[in-house]
């Protein structure tokens, strides 16, 4: 059997190393990589697994690289920076990303992260039980295929958005917690924060033309959960 492969894009020989020695622990065939240009080649030629992707890289920025390589891959993407600032990580996640991780960051706490990731499905579980095509008003929602349509137009989501959607329209008008959307979207070991599902809510929301404050499909009932509204 093949070994999966890793894919590091990083232009600081220390985090290279660091995260080298950590993936072929982890039984990764590892794809090292210093730009965004040669990473964007490297994912597309070498289909990699999982992509450790550093935000500040010298030629294209990281949330370009992940953007472009979302296109054409379904790998799980880390990524990692450097900056404290909220709004990377949110815009990170807003391209693709399944994850982020800041510097200085422990060997344990990546080594976990990608442990969780690997054995998070692919895909919902509630879309393989209920694989009907949904229809409510101008919004279509076709599981078995992963599409939406609203108005006729395809809409654009990520595999995360999809899993969010998905579950959610599976039982209108019920209220599902964070902890039953990551358990059913990442699977039931996700390592990290559980308000990264409100940051995917948010980019979903944009795409189906709403907001919080004025919902159409997506409810928010605070300190609870999200429901949808059909």
């Amino acid at each position: 059997m093949s070994r999966p492969r890793a894919l590091v894009v990083e232009d600081s020989p220390e985090f290279m190393l660091l995260c080298r020695h950590l993936l072929e622990k982890e039984g990764f065939d590892v794809l090292a990589v210093t730009d965004g240009r040669a990473a964007v080649e490297q994912a597309q030629s070498q289909k990699p697994d999982i992509a450790i992707l550093d935000l500040g890289l010298p030629d294209v920025d990281g949330i370009e690289v992940c953007r472009q390589i979302r296109q054409f891959t379904d790998a799980y993407i880390i990524m990692v920076t450097g900056r404290s600032d909220e709004l990377d990580k949110v815009v990170g996640l807003s391209v693709g990303a399944d994850d982020y991780v800041t510097k200085p960051f422990s060997p344990r706490e990546l080594a976990a992260r990608i442990q969780a990731m690997r054995r998070r499905p692919r895909t919902s579980t509630t879309s393989t039980q209920s694989a009907a095509i949904r229809e409510y008003g101008e919004l279509r929602i076709d599981p078995e295929v992963r599409e939406v349509t609203l108005a006729g137009e395809v809409l654009e989501l990520t595999k995360i958005e999809f899993g969010i959607l998905d579950l959610l329209s599976s039982a209108p008008r019920r209220t599902f917690t964070r902890g039953q959307l990551l358990e059913d979207v990442w699977g039931d070991n996700w390592y990290g924060d559980d308000h990264i599902i409100d940051v995917h809510v948010g980019n979903l929301r944009k795409k189906l033309g709403e907001s919080a404050s004025s919902p159409r499909h997506i409810r928010t009932l605070r300190g609870v959960g999200y429901r949808f509204e059909p």
